[in-house]
């Protein structure tokens, strides 16, 4: 597909199929992802991939489905083919940049906009966009509405203490 009609498709969709993803497809996008920039080469990001729909239930028991589905919205986190959860470690941009050919003056430098944020939002982008290039849909449920939540998508998935899922993404058949 060519870039501008990759664009002109970017919508965020709240409705899913719960048709299973090609797993070839699952790849293409998980390496579209690996392309986001990593400041300093920190390679702080990780990207979970849940096909399994009792997993995707607790991640959308952790993203308090159930209070969208109480107003009226569809189960669009748990009911999709296909689940993207995207991590940061803020601990490893960190021990990044204190190595040496990264210290300004012999310190750490000063985060005026912490690189991990920009990072990891790059890569839900491309995430986004390879999804739509593989004749997909997505939507985005994130931040995590509380830590209880937090807590139990981190459990689910085996994510490590030091990594931070930022959301969930969705994807279905367009």
């Amino acid at each position: 597909m060519q870039f501008d009609d990759v664009l002109k498709k970017r919508r965020m969709v709240r409705r899913f199929s719960t048709d299973p993803v090609p797993k070839d497809a699952l790849e293409r996008i998980a390496r579209a992802a690996k392309r986001a920039p990593s400041a300093g080469f920190s390679q702080g990001q990780r990207l979970v991939i849940v096909t399994d729909p009792a997993l995707m239930a607790q991640v959308a028991e952790g993203a308090d489905e159930e209070s969208y589905a109480d107003i009226g919205y569809h189960r669009w986190v748990s009911q999709c083919g296909a689940q993207f959860v995207p991590c940061v470690s803020e601990r490893l941009y960190h021990e990044r940049y204190q190595q040496p050919d990264k210290l300004e003056d012999g310190k750490e430098l000063i985060w005026p906009i912490p690189y991990w944020w920009m990072d990891i939002g790059c890569t839900v982008m491309l995430i986004i966009l390879a999804a739509i290039d593989e004749g997909l849909a997505s939507g985005f449920a994130g931040p995590f509405p509380h830590p209880k939540g937090m807590n139990l998508i981190r459990s689910a998935l085996k994510i490590p203490d030091h990594f931070t899922p930022v959301g969930i993404m969705q994807a279905r058949a367009l």
